[in-house]
């Protein structure tokens, strides 16, 4: 038998009744029940088992031998012995979260398109990384991030989105909801007690902010973005997505951006730029972020979710000098550090200018989805599509004076297997508000976009009664 079968490490606990033999035979077939030992897994030889286990080789034989006999284990001369494929019991589902079925047509926004990751280039990267890593590398990491990376994003943020940062200013985060949960954590412990958030706007973001223990108010959206008029001097913090409002997909309008930064230089207050999905803008360049007009008030925060996908976890916040200490320190208690060898792929990519290169192909790819979705929504009655050429995703409200209203869009859509979000439920009050839904053009693989359209069509068309 291979040498090295006899190196595997089988955890089997021996009852204190009966023989030796009886009492292996008893935790092995009790092992196999309760799919600790799944079905094809190989065991130990006889002779690697009884020596793990003091036992003679004769008595791990037998046992085997009897296991075997009842149908538990597979013996096969020359490949071993493994775990007989037996029909195990049903898990217990009680108080585990169901799975979400996954959706014929994924166009549920802010999603990109996971079927281009970039991986060769990642894998490439990767491999530069390995080959030059020192050891330290793969010990406790940085609660503020790499510095490789912060590095990095400093170039290029200040590069592509005229944002004002050194390395020291830039904490990396598990994605962006840990960042805006560690901040407004920062700001509650600070004395923040009210902050501004966008009506309407992301209801989970929104969450986040109140379960801080902060209040929020409603800052109202219009076609020049939130009316930042209505910030009043208590309030500690606005929270904003200026270059693509979400769900709305307008821009904050100049004057309300100087109007927004006078504010806070002011008052002392916050701000917080989400700026979720600024790479994307598909008419011209994309609009510089807000921080670049106040770093020294704005709070930057951007992932690579949308870029490259939201299973990698890594996001990044450009703080200001006096906050910068305290969200690193909340980070640490939260949990430690973020993951570090995707950071430092990630770095290498930036430097390399390949996460340009897929950026620019990815904006390509997205623009002509976008002019696809819009000429089908255009010939549908009672629809209207808002918002500049940009992000991932379009808001189509419906015509208050029709028949048709947001659930029955829902409704229709899911029979067609499409995915999608209602507007209504990220209003603080949806009463009186408009109706409509929010597309998503990126999320489908390319050769699948253009069923994704026609279910889509299909659906609006018989919800709409056209």
């Amino acid at each position: 038998m291979p040498e090295h079968w006899a190196s595997w490490d089988l955890h089997v606990e021996l009852g204190a009744e009966g023989g030796r033999r009886r009492r292996l035979e008893d935790a092995l077939r009790e092992a196999v029940r309760a799919g600790r030992l799944s079905p094809g897994a190989r065991l130990p030889s006889t002779r690697g088992l009884a020596h793990q286990l003091g036992l003679a080789r004769g008595t791990v034989s037998a046992a085997y031998d009897q296991l075997a006999e009842e149908g538990y284990l597979t013996i096969r001369a020359g490949s071993g012995t493994t775990v007989a494929d037996i029909p195990q019991p049903a898990p217990a589902s009680a108080g585990r979260p169901a799975t979400p079925a996954t959706p014929r047509h994924d166009l549920r926004p802010g999603l990109p398109d996971i079927s281009a990751f970039p991986t060769r280039a990642w894998l490439a990267a990767t491999r530069r990384v390995l080959g030059a890593a020192r050891p330290e590398v793969f010990g406790a990491g940085d609660p503020q991030g790499r510095v490789e990376l912060r590095t990095a994003l400093a170039g290029y943020l200040g590069r592509t989105r005229g944002v004002v940062a050194g390395p020291e200013r830039i904490v990396i985060v598990s994605g962006y909801y840990q960042g805006l949960s560690l901040l407004s954590g920062v700001l509650a412990a600070a004395g923040t007690r009210t902050v501004a958030v966008e009506d309407p706007g992301h209801n989970l973001f929104r969450d986040a902010v109140r379960r801080a223990g902060l209040t929020t108010l409603p800052l109202p959206v219009d076609h020049h973005g939130a009316q930042v008029d209505a910030l009043t001097p208590d309030t500690g913090a606005a929270f904003l997505t200026p270059t693509h409002q979400y769900p709305t997909g307008v821009p904050l309008h100049a004057r309300r951006r100087q109007a927004l930064s006078a504010w806070a230089r002011a008052t002392g207050a916050v701000i917080v730029e989400d700026d979720y999905d600024g790479e994307y803008r598909y008419d011209r360049q994309p609009v510089g972020a807000l921080q670049g007009t106040a770093p020294d008030h704005v709070v930057y925060c951007g992932t690579a979710s949308k870029t490259l996908g939201p299973a990698l976890r890594l996001a990044w916040m450009v703080l200001p000098p006096r906050l910068a200490l305290p969200v690193v320190r909340a980070k640490q208690a939260a949990d430690l550090y973020t993951e570090t060898l995707g950071q430092l792929v990630l770095a290498d990519l930036i430097t390399s200018h390949a996460y340009d290169r897929h950026i620019r192909a990815a904006r390509l790819r997205y623009r002509r989805r976008r002019h696809l979705l819009l000429d089908r929504v255009a010939a549908l009655p009672g629809l209207t599509a808002h918002g500049v050429p940009a992000g991932l995703h379009t808001l189509v409200t419906l015509d208050p004076s029709g028949s048709s209203t947001e659930d029955r869009l829902l409704a229709a859509c899911a029979r067609q297997g499409v995915a999608l979000r209602g507007l209504t439920e990220l209003h603080h009050d949806a009463a009186g508000r408009p109706q409509g839904v929010l597309v998503g053009f990126a999320a489908p693989a390319e050769r699948a976009y253009p069923a994704a359209l026609d279910a889509l069509t299909t659906a609006l068309a018989g919800a709409c009664g056209s």
